[in-house]
């Protein structure tokens, strides 16, 4: 049978999602506590990677397995293994059609950011930094060029193994919560640091260093070297895929309100 999981995790001690011979990754944490549960090895596939420093409020993964055990066990059980900056949300029995990345039609990621003339101290790792003031609606505008489907190739990692670098990216809502950021996007697909690559350039031109329609330029240039610098892990967080109905997983981030 086919069993998916919705986990959570802080990003900031692993290597990123994906295994690696370190063993400091979420992946790795996670398939050694299914295996101890389980004891037989269990293998994941997860809806979206997230690199070093980079929070999941609601990653999904999937795996098959012979064993017989009740929704709830697959919680409990898992998360008596799992450190505790890693938890399983919740676990559904699923078809075998369904596949935690094949079946998300779009994903999600918000990312948190603090203006402040001091440094974060107890949301060091857990939000992004400014030191200068931020204009709302310069990035509002700057951020309306990136709407629709574009070739983000100047956004893009060099290491991004993505076949194609033609994304879809809906409306980037932007709000503000005293002095706290918080950027929403949501997309088909995202390519590698695509994310924190517009987030340097939406900060570059909130602070007034570009004017908005540099974002158009950067986007037309179809090169790394037009951006500005990939910004901070710290802050960004992946709040999970979106799937069609008829699957009948969770939607929502359990923690999502959490986020200011």
């Amino acid at each position: 049978m086919r069993i998916a999981l919705g986990i959570s995790y802080s990003g900031q001690p692993y290597d990123g999602w994906q295994s690696q011979p370190s063993g400091r990754t979420v992946q790795d944490q996670l398939e050694a506590a299914l295996g101890r549960f389980a004891t037989v090895r269990l293998s994941t596939t997860c809806a979206g990677r997230t690199d070093a420093g980079v929070h999941g409020l609601m990653q999904v993964v999937h795996f098959d397995t012979e064993l017989q055990r009740e929704e709830f066990s697959w919680v409990r059980g898992t998360n008596t293994f799992l450190p505790p900056d890693i938890a399983v949300q919740w676990a559904r029995h699923v078809p075998d059609a369904f596949h935690a990345r094949n079946s998300a039609r779009a994903r999600r990621y918000a990312y948190v950011l603090l203006e402040s003339p001091v440094r974060p101290s107890v949301e060091a790792g857990r939000v992004g930094w400014v030191f200068r003031p931020l204009d709302a609606d310069a990035m509002r505008a700057g951020a309306a060029h990136l709407v629709g489907e574009h070739d983000f190739t100047s956004f893009r990692a060099s290491s991004c193994q993505s076949p194609t670098p033609v994304k879809t990216l809906a409306p980037i809502a932007i709000s503000r919560r005293g002095p706290y950021w918080r950027f929403e996007f949501e997309g088909n697909a995202f390519l590698h640091h695509m994310i924190r690559n517009i987030m340097g350039c939406l900060v570059a031109v909130g602070q007034g260093l570009q004017a908005p329609g540099w974002m158009r330029e950067v986007l037309q240039a179809r090169s790394r070297d037009a951006a500005a610098p990939t910004f901070s892990p710290d802050g960004l967080y992946f709040l999970g895929p979106v799937y069609e109905p008829h699957w009948e997983l969770p939607s929502h981030p359990a923690a999502y309100d959490w986020l200011p």
